[in-house]
C-alpha cells in the first residue's frame, strides 16, 4: 500500500511539472488535435527526403484523411534539408514544421537545439531501438545478403551475415564500399566491436570486389557477374524475382537504416506538425506508408513486399555518434581509401 501511494504521489508531481497543456496534449485524440490544426494556416511544411514516387501516394492520403490541410513537401536529400533548416534557424526563422529523413541528419538538427524533445504517444508501440526522446522511426532501409541463384547452390545459400566469412566465398563477393552499417549490425549481434571486426576480417579475406551504388550491385548479381553481395538493399529484389531474375536475398537478419520523423521547436504550425507526427507513427499512418511503397517501422504493420528481416539490427543514435570510428575500422579491414 505504501509503495502504491508513493508511486501515485510521484506521478502527480510529474503531471504538475508537465503543466496542463502538455498533459492534455498527450491525452487528446487525433481528432481533437485535428480541430486545433484547422485553426492554423491549413498547411504543413515538411522537409522530407521521401522520394516523389512514394510521396505522390502517401501525402495525398494524409490530406484526404485531414481535409483542409495541405502538405508543402520540400524535397531534397537528408543532408541538404538538415543544412537548410540549420541555416534558416541561424537567420532567425523557422520554416519547417516537421522533418522526415535519415536519423543521422535529424541528430545534426537536434544538436543545434532546434528539435522538440517529445515523441507521440503512438511511439509506445515501437521497440526501444526504433524510437528516442525526440524522434520516432518512420520507415526503414535494410542491408542484407543477396545472391545469384545460378551461381549459388541451394545448400550453400547464406543464412546469416557471418556466413560470408566462409572461405567458399573467396573471389565471389561484391559489396558497397560505404556500408558501415554492416559493421554496426555485427557489433550489435555479437555484443562486441572486437568480435564484429573479427567477422569482418574473415569476410575481407575473401577478396571482396567493391562497387558504388546498390542498384549496380543488384544488376551485377542479375547479370551473373558475381555470386553474392553482403551489403544489398532488400527492397531491390522482389520486383527482380517477379521478372524472373535468378536472384534471392536474406531475410533471417539484416542491418537497418532509420528514416525518422521529428518536430521542430519553433514550428510555425505546431498543432499541424504534431498531428502529422502522431499520424505518421500510428498504425493507420504506417499502413499508408506501406501502401506507398515504404517499409513501415511499426512492428505490427507489414510492408507490401516481403523485405523485412526477422532479426533487425537498427543503426541508432549512439551508433551514429561513433560513425567515424566504424568507418575507420571498415576501411582498415577492407584496405579502402
Amino acid at each position: 500500500m505504501f509503495r502504491r501511494v508513493a508511486w501515485l504521489c510521484a506521478m502527480l508531481v510529474i503531471l504538475i511539472n508537465l503543466g496542463p497543456s502538455m498533459v492534455s496534449a498527450q491525452t487528446e485524440t487525433i481528432e481533437e488535435l485535428y480541430k486545433k490544426a484547422l485553426k492554423e494556416d491549413g498547411v504543413l511544411n515538411c522537409y522530407c527526403s521521401l522520394a516523389q514516387v512514394n510521396a505522390e501516394i502517401i501525402y495525398p492520403l494524409f490530406e484526404k484523411r485531414f481535409p483542409g490541410i495541405k502538405i508543402n513537401h520540400v524535397d531534397a536529400t537528408s543532408d541538404k534539408l538538415a543544412a537548410r533548416a540549420i541555416t534558416e534557424a541561424r537567420g532567425g526563422k523557422t520554416i519547417a514544421d516537421v522533418i522526415e529523413f535519415g536519423l543521422e541528419d535529424i541528430n545534426k538538427i537536434f544538436d543545434q537545439g532546434l528539435v522538440l524533445e517529445r515523441v507521440p504517444p503512438e511511439a509506445a508501440a515501437y521497440p526501444a531501438n526504433l524510437r528516442g526522446p525526440y524522434w520516432t522511426a518512420n520507415n526503414l532501409i535494410f542491408f542484407v545478403g543477396a545472391w545469384n541463384t545460378d551461381k549459388v547452390k541451394k545448400d550453400e545459400e547464406p543464412k546469416f551475415l557471418d556466413d560470408f566469412g566462409d572461405p567458399r566465398w573467396k573471389g565471389r563477393l561484391i559489396a558497397e564500399p560505404r556500408d558501415y552499417e554492416i559493421l554496426i549490425a555485427l557489433t550489435h549481434k555479437h555484443g562486441s566491436l572486437e568480435k564484429a571486426r573479427a567477422v569482418l576480417a574473415r569476410i575481407a579475406a575473401n577478396n571482396v570486389e567493391f562497387h558504388k551504388g546498390h542498384s549496380q550491385l543488384a544488376e551485377l548479381l542479375v547479370a551473373g557477374q558475381a555470386a553474392a553481395c553482403f551489403t544489398c538493399y532488400s527492397h531491390h529484389y522482389p520486383s527482380r524475382k517477379r521478372k524472373g531474375a535468378p536472384v534471392d536475398y536474406m531475410l533471417t537478419e539484416g542491418a537497418a537504416g532509420i528514416i525518422g520523423v521529428a518536430v521542430l521547436k519553433n514550428a510555425p504550425h505546431p498543432n499541424t506538425a504534431w498531428l502529422f507526427n502522431r499520424w505518421a507513427a500510428s498504425e493507420e499512418g504506417q499502413k499508408v506508408y506501406s501502401q506507398g511503397g515504404r517499409t513501415p517501422a511499426h512492428p505490427k504493420v507489414e510492408p507490401k513486399e516481403n523485405i523485412r528481416p526477422k532479426v533487425i539490427y537498427a543503426v541508432g543514435v549512439e551508433d551514429l555518434k561513433q560513425y567515424s570510428k566504424f568507418e575507420k575500422i571498415w576501411k582498415e579491414v577492407f584496405k579502402l581509401r
